[in-house]
């Protein structure tokens, strides 16, 4: 039988970076906060807290910091049925549920369902940003219960369910286009025109290129992860980009920007992933992914 009282502690830490930070949420010394978690680690016989500045979770750590949380929304949604006041009086703690999703979702539709979801159900999120190609791997390792991907086939022990397209448009500024397609948008133009890219994990210009061309086209880029600052790096002149329709459909009706091949928009289809596990008291937050994405993505095929 696990320590919950020392489980508490544990996911305390990795929460808030600090043992000194987890006291305080806990109303408990730092060395009682430390002594909890030494003797979990010896009863699991695992470093479960990496010491440092801030702390961090081992993936042993990490596992058990997420049976933690699904506890908290089991417990959240027990209160829920009992006499009102009976979770205050229990002093319950808040619920931090963990999931990922990437960069343009959370940029463009995601926060809609996140505040939907928190402003309903009280419940606290902790979101973490990667590549929608990647986000399947945090499911994998067990470092969230729910997520934003471009993977359709259904994680281990998850359940898919379809979105919708987040699509993207080729946007650079009508002086940048000036100044490198004076012949038109050709492979050759685009060899030479300095592009931006995300990240290395970051394909979407490369497959925008194959779906244009029929072929990849080696290209120079500038890096820089930022939806916000893909933006206005088009805006700016920088180099072109493939930016989700949401944030330059204004830019283009102004003329700030254009795109580079009218008709010819890059569709990326996602799914949202849920852990079994926590698929019943996540239906409030499933619901309202499902919601916003209807009214923001392009319908799924």
């Amino acid at each position: 039988m696990l320590d919950y009282p020392a489980l508490r502690a544990l996911a305390a830490v990795v929460r808030t970076g600090s043992f000194e930070r987890a006291a305080g949420d806990l109303h408990v010394t730092p060395s009682a906060v430390s002594q909890r978690v030494r003797q979990l680690e010896e009863r699991v016989g695992a470093v479960l807290v990496e010491r440092g500045q801030p702390c961090r979770a081992t993936e042993t750590g990490a596992r058990l910091c997420r049976h933690m949380e699904q506890i908290g929304l089991l417990e959240a949604d027990l209160f829920r049925h009992l006499p009102n006041g009976v979770g205050e009086e229990a002093g319950a703690p808040r619920v931090t549920l963990p999931v990922a999703t990437s960069a343009d979702s959370l940029g463009t539709w995601f926060l809609k369902a996140a505040a939907r979801f928190s402003t309903e159900t009280g419940h606290l999120l902790d979101m973490a940003v990667d590549d929608q190609d990647h986000t399947a791997e945090w499911l994998r390792r067990g470092r969230v219960l729910a997520a934003v991907t471009a993977l359709a086939r259904p994680v281990q022990g998850c359940r898919s369910l379809p979105l919708g397209s987040l699509r993207y448009l080729a946007t650079a500024s009508p002086e940048f286009a000036a100044r490198h397609f004076t012949e038109g948008v050709t492979p050759r133009a685009l060899a030479s025109a300095p592009a931006l890219t995300f990240n290395q994990k970051d394909r979407l210009q490369a497959d925008w290129l194959k779906r244009a061309f029929g072929r990849d086209i080696a290209h120079p880029t500038h890096w820089l992860p930022s939806t916000q600052g893909f933006v206005q790096a088009a805006l700016l002149g920088m180099g072109w980009g493939l930016n989700p329709v949401q944030l330059v459909e204004g830019h283009l009706k102004a003329g700030r920007l254009v795109e580079l091949l009218p008709g010819v928009p890059l569709d990326v289809a996602l799914h949202w992933q849920v852990s079994r596990l926590g698929a019943e008291p996540l239906q409030p937050l499933t619901r309202a992914v499902l919601e916003v994405a209807r009214s923001e993505l392009v319908p799924p095929e």
